[in-house]
């Protein structure tokens, strides 16, 4: 898989699109890197990265609206 600046500016938007929710708790995310075999690295920040429903905001909130604009993307991870 090529990552290009198209493929990011998607992702971004994406998770810009979630962020209100995310910072209403005290948390972010941020890219940490799209791998070539399709993976998204996301950090979890604030509040997400100690929070116990943090896998439940990985599969029901940046999960969901990175694959809806990026299709391309296979999984997300959360990396420290």
């Amino acid at each position: 898989m090529v990552v290009n600046e198209e493929l990011k500016s998607r992702i971004e938007t994406a998770l810009h699109s979630i962020r209100d929710y995310l910072r209403s708790d005290g948390g972010d995310v941020r890219v940490h890197s799209i791998r070539e075999d399709g993976v998204l690295e996301v950090e979890l920040l604030g509040n997400c990265e100690s929070c116990s429903m943090s896998h439940m905001t990985m599969k029901a909130g940046i999960e969901q609206v990175v694959f809806r604009v990026a299709p391309e993307i296979t999984r997300v991870e959360a990396v420290r």
